[in-house]
């Protein structure tokens, strides 16, 4: 009788444990961090491991460069052209169906459509100076809830039957439209106004947000500013306005004086007629929060991590970089921003830098390189470069101006 009664307890007790036991994910699949991109390292079919960086921004998968030793098999039904941000681009891609996405050894998507770009425009490989294949479009969370762990570098998916919320993760609402998903944050233009805006969750966007100045529900543009490029589009090119807003809130959690873009109105009018938004929040301060996607329940679940508190910084030289080829370490000037510090100091696009304050480039990565120019300084920061055969030595303003 005893031992009966024992083994019913043991019993109880067991069912109680495993009741209160968090949900093991399906898989479990690492991540590389890379600037604020999500980097993943994914089989197409049959190909070898290819990069791409995780863009909710973008519908499907994109590959939008094989580089050597990189092969891919896919079967193309037809030719499509792409939109997004930018302007003046026409971008055409192959298009094929029913393609298989194999992020680890015993776990898979499938049923997945692939675009491949008919001409690279985004030169994400020389531009973050890693391999970079493509992008991992929203589909990539129609099949489970995925947990993106920010901390960890990791992605976890989760059976939508069997899913348990971790703890200290807030809620809200997120709505689905044609695969790309929205939620509401509020942001305060003044020290009194505070709106709540509808924004675009897109992880492929390496800023903190960008709003739209085109309709009545604008935000105000603040006085202090700089004009400047803010990044690649599909359909082109996108320059606009660089400033701060005193704060940003999802739900409870504020960021204060976050660095944020307002595109030029042509590259972007015709995306806010279609989807009604009022802009879109960015990686970087995505990438402030552990992040739990749900496109069942349409929710959003998000824990400020690490970084959350960490200082917002832009480009204050006025100056883009990336390696000159594909894996070869030589840091080029690719872009110099109009009336900026760089400008007037003469910097010059294919101008390739050998120094910044008397360090030597060469061996640096280019994180490293851009946070010379994104940090504020009282004295000039110095470069050394070289412009066609001849060295030259030039000063760049590193003063705030936002």
């Amino acid at each position: 009788m005893r031992k009966l009664v024992f083994l019913v307890i043991l019993n109880f007790f067991s069912l109680v444990c495993f009741s209160f036991s968090p949900v093991k994910p399906v898989a479990t699949v690492p991540f590389e961090m890379v600037g604020s991109y999500v980097v993943v390292q994914v089989r197409i079919n049959n190909s070898t491991k290819l990069s791409l960086v995780l863009d909710t921004g973008v519908r499907s998968t994109i590959i939008t460069e094989l580089l050597p030793g990189d092969s891919i098999d896919l079967n193309y039904t037809n030719v499509r052209d792409l939109q997004g941000l930018g302007q003046g681009v026409k971008l055409n891609a192959y298009l094929s169906s029913s393609n298989t996405l194999q992020l680890s050894r015993k776990f898979k998507l499938t049923n997945k459509t692939v675009y491949v770009l008919q001409e690279d425009v985004f030169n994400l490989t020389r531009q973050t100076g890693t391999k970079i294949n493509g992008l991992l479009g929203a589909d990539f969370f129609q099949d489970y809830i995925v947990q993106i762990d920010y901390t960890k570098g990791r992605l976890r998916f989760y059976d939508k039957d069997a899913f348990e919320v971790p703890k200290g993760y807030g809620v809200m609402p997120m709505t689905i439209e044609k695969q790309k998903m929205y939620i509401h944050l509020s942001v305060l233009e003044t020290d009194t106004a505070r709106r709540s805006i509808k924004m675009l969750i897109d992880t492929g966007a390496e800023l903190n947000a960008w709003f739209q100045t085109l309709t009545n529900s604008a935000i105000n543009i603040p006085e202090k500013s700089i004009h400047g490029r803010i990044g690649q589009g599909l359909s082109g090119e996108v320059t606009g306005i660089f400033a701060r807003v005193p704060q940003i809130c999802i739900a409870n959690f504020c960021v204060k004086d976050p660095i944020v873009a307002f595109p030029d109105s042509a590259a972007i009018a015709e995306i806010i007629h279609n989807t009604d938004r009022d802009g879109t929040i960015g990686s970087q301060l995505l990438a402030r929060f552990n992040l739990i996607i749900d496109t069942f329940s349409e929710k959003f679940y998000f824990k400020p991590n690490s970084r959350f508190n960490d200082p917002f910084t832009y480009n204050i030289a006025g100056v883009e970089v990336a390696q000159a080829m594909a894996f070869i370490p030589q840091i080029e000037v690719v872009n110099v921003w109009k009336g900026s510090p760089a400008e007037r100091a003469g910097l010059q696009v294919g101008d390739v830098i050998n120094e910044i304050n008397f360090t030597k480039v060469f061996g640096l990565t280019l994180p490293n390189v851009r946070a010379y120019f994104e940090r504020p300084t009282k004295r000039p920061l110095q470069l050394t470069i070289q412009r066609n055969s001849e060295m030259l030595r030039l000063e760049i303003d590193m003063r705030a101006k936002i």
